[in-house]
């Protein structure tokens, strides 16, 4: 795959769909790759004629890594003072690299599709930078509103307990890796466990970066409530959330759609926390509820 400079860094990035179709991002989440947009689900949005691009954010996958080993309690203590943490980067550091990214590809304006916390830097490219974006979809995310109800017990420790080793104890790795796809997935949609083992398999092969999860999750900790940017937010958008998310509640989605003018809410009965492949087409045709819209105004 091909790889752009992009903000100071390098991206590892792919292209899918044809030449001419509008551009599509799709911005992953926490700690994980551009994989885990399934390729499936890719050739979905490239059928429907988008030129759909994906890419590893910093700090994952083979896109550059970033130094700095975050200190989670005194990042705690710093947001109980209210004073800034001392972290590696923010997450407007990630949105610019998505921006940095369509630069690198020569692409003015492009739909903006970001999943947990993907999510929240798509809102900040199309906050910080309404003149790039044509849409926004906000998938299984939230605002960054303190007030919200947080995650069930169990999905937080999917976040903090990382399992084995793999280097020491890969069988065990797998096999917690599929208890956590199972915490945080779809009721309605259970995750199949030899797949979700595949998959880790493979993420494994590909790369495997535990600091570049830490460093994610310390930004995202340590970045500031988004709500005062997203109420700014001109760019049609829609808002996907399972109904049953245990790791970012539907209250983030909600709030989200409240916080952006004119934003749409897409509320998915069982879907959690995941992309299960029986809801792919839900998905993409809620995705192009945006950029449909997004068509419209242009006209």
């Amino acid at each position: 795959m091909p790889r752009a400079n992009a903000n100071g860094i390098e991206l590892e990035y792919d292209v899918t769909g044809p030449e001419g179709g509008e551009p599509l991002v799709l911005i992953m989440g926490l700690g994980a790759q551009m994989t885990r947009w399934p390729s499936a689900f890719v050739d979905k949005l490239a059928a429907k004629g988008l030129r759909v691009i994906r890419f590893d954010n910093r700090d994952v996958g083979l896109s550059s890594k970033v130094e700095g080993t975050p200190d989670f309690p005194a990042i705690f203590k710093a947001l109980g003072d209210g004073a800034k943490p001392d972290v590696p980067y923010l997450l407007d550091d990630m949105a610019r690299d998505a921006v940095g990214l369509l630069d690198a590809l020569g692409i003015e304006r492009a739909h903006i599709v970001g999943a947990s916390l993907g999510g929240m830097v798509a809102q900040l490219v199309a906050a910080d930078h309404p003149e790039r974006t044509l849409s926004l979809t906000s998938i299984m995310s939230t605002t960054g509103n303190r007030a919200l109800p947080p995650a069930k017990p169990e999905a937080i420790a999917v976040l903090n307990d990382r399992g084995p080793d793999p280097l020491l104890d890969f069988e065990g790795f797998l096999a917690h890796s599929v208890k956590g796809a199972v915490a945080i997935g779809s009721p309605g949609y259970p995750p199949d466990p030899e797949e979700t083992k595949l998959r880790v398999r493979n993420d494994f092969n590909r790369s495997y970066s535990p600091a570049g999860f830490q460093r994610q999750y310390a930004a995202a900790m340590a970045s500031p409530d988004r709500r005062p940017k997203l109420s700014t937010i001109k760019a049609p958008t829609v808002v996907i959330h399972g109904a049953d998310d245990p790791l970012v509640p539907l209250t983030g989605g909600q709030d989200t759609a409240d916080n952006i003018p004119g934003a749409e809410l897409v509320v998915i009965p069982g879907m959690g926390h995941d992309f299960p492949p029986a809801l792919y087409d839900t998905i993409a045709e809620a995705i192009m509820q945006a950029v449909s819209r997004a068509k419209a105004e242009a006209a």
